[in-house]
């Protein structure tokens, strides 16, 4: 698999040097480049495949004959052992639900790969790897579970203090061992920008083993392109059209899905599924992309203002936003609107959906109405539980709380709180440099 870079002036990578690096020499983030699409009628064996057949017949596809691909069936037997479900809500409507992973949350899947994946180039290497990842919610906690108790592994999580669900924020500055939490006094945006800074400083990054964690990472990426696989080969048979919602914050998740379009994926376009901040929206209606400062929503994963992954939607379709147009239509959503929503699937289906799906059905609705021969699936990306404080409200119930989530309760906090400083970053990091 050669990767090259979305600025264009570094050299081509190998997987194994780009899962490493993170980011490209020249700050770019990498991309196959090329993605072959799978044969007709290896897509039709898979009508029906269990998760664990469908992911490795896409890794085969894109690792094609390389000696990364070795290890490919034990990573994802260890990492996908989990089930994904298709759930019908009526005749057109499916839900995706990528929530049954160990943090309940879709982040599990790209995390626990990645993990493993560099676990096994690791086995015969010296020295302690830092792993840096910035969240505004379910990222931390995949991550952070995803490396636990690695040896010669580091995890530092980066997140904007006072901007996670309480139960997102307990799943990562709780579990100690190789995990650190930095609450940052900003955005996230601001940690974002910290962790592309931190990984841009060559001598630290190179003394650290520093690497990133983020969908900025081609390793979180490429294993969500199985699932949009699993999701199409789950569906009934039928002449109709498929049309996928993804809820976006950072657009890692959706750019996976357009990855898989070019692998074949038979779908007939994408939504992007946004609350209010709504760049990507935006730039689909106007041809203009203007990142700004993230507003607070209770979808707040999503709140990003400047979502690293555009880079590589552009590079996919040549910065070419009428392109982009014939794949991908936004989708706007209030908070009053997603709490709509969830009351009325609610209502509707018995369903619980946390704030972040519930933006995905409500695209799912527009859908529907503008494409009378389509089926929408929307991904439900996290338990709702994890959103009690918005959900219970608007349901006039409690949501059963997992017994994952509720024995954190009982565990202690370990914080530690910097400025939005690449400085304070670095000292940290080096404090604690093992290596």
């Amino acid at each position: 698999m050669r990767l090259v870079s979305t600025a264009g002036a570094a050299p081509a990578a190998d997987l194994r040097t780009a899962l490493f690096e993170g980011l490209a020499p020249d700050g770019g983030l990498y991309l196959p480049a090329r993605l072959d699409p799978l044969d007709d009628a290896v897509l039709d064996g898979l009508w029906g495949a269990q998760l664990e057949e469908t992911a490795l017949t896409v890794a085969r596809q894109l690792w094609g004959g390389e000696t990364e691909g070795a290890h490919l069936a034990e990573v994802i037997a260890e990492a996908l052992n989990f089930p994904i479900p298709l759930v019908q809500l009526d005749e057109r409507t499916f839900v995706l639900e990528l929530f049954h992973g160990p943090t309940l949350a879709f982040k599990d899947v790209g995390a626990r790969f990645m993990a493993r994946l560099m676990a096994g180039y690791r086995r015969d290497e010296a020295g302690t790897l830092t792993v840096l990842v910035a969240t505004s919610g379910d990222t931390g906690g995949a991550v952070a579970h995803a490396f636990l108790g690695l040896p010669r592994v580091r995890t530092v999580v980066l997140y904007p203090e006072g901007q996670v669900s309480p139960l997102q924020e307990r799943q990562f500055t709780t579990l100690g061992e190789n995990v650190e939490a930095l609450a940052v006094s900003g955005t996230f945006d601001d940690c974002q920008r910290l962790a592309r800074e931190a990984l841009a400083e060559r001598s630290v990054r190179d003394r650290l083993h520093l690497t990133s964690a983020n969908s900025i990472n081609i390793g979180r990426l490429l294993p969500q392109i199985f699932y949009y696989f699993h999701a199409w080969t789950q569906l009934p048979r039928t002449t109709e059209e498929v049309v996928l919602c993804t809820p976006s914050g950072n657009f890692g998740n959706l750019t996976a899905g357009l990855m898989a379009k070019r692998l074949g994926l038979p779908a007939a376009g994408f939504v992007a599924a946004t609350n209010v901040n709504d760049v990507v929206p935006e730039y689909l209606a106007t041809g203009t992309f203007r990142p700004r400062p993230s507003r607070r929503t209770v979808s707040s994963a999503m709140d990003v203002g400047n979502p690293s992954n555009f880079a590589r939607m552009l590079a996919l379709y040549d910065h070419d936003a009428e392109a982009m147009r014939r794949d991908v239509a936004g989708s706007v959503h209030t908070d009053e609107a997603t709490r709509g929503a969830i009351a009325e699937v609610f209502q509707r289906c018995g369903r619980v959906l946390d704030p972040h799906s519930a933006v995905g059905y409500l695209a799912s609705r527009t859908v529907l109405r503008e494409r009378p021969n389509a089926r929408a699936v929307f991904l439900s990306t996290a338990h709702p539980a994890k959103f009690a404080e918005v959900v219970e409200p608007v349901i006039g119930r409690p949501v059963p709380m997992p017994d994952s989530l509720a024995a954190l309760h009982d565990r202690e906090h370990r914080v530690r709180r910097i400025r939005a400083s690449l400085t304070e970053l670095e000292q940290v990091l080096l404090a604690g440099d093992a290596s």
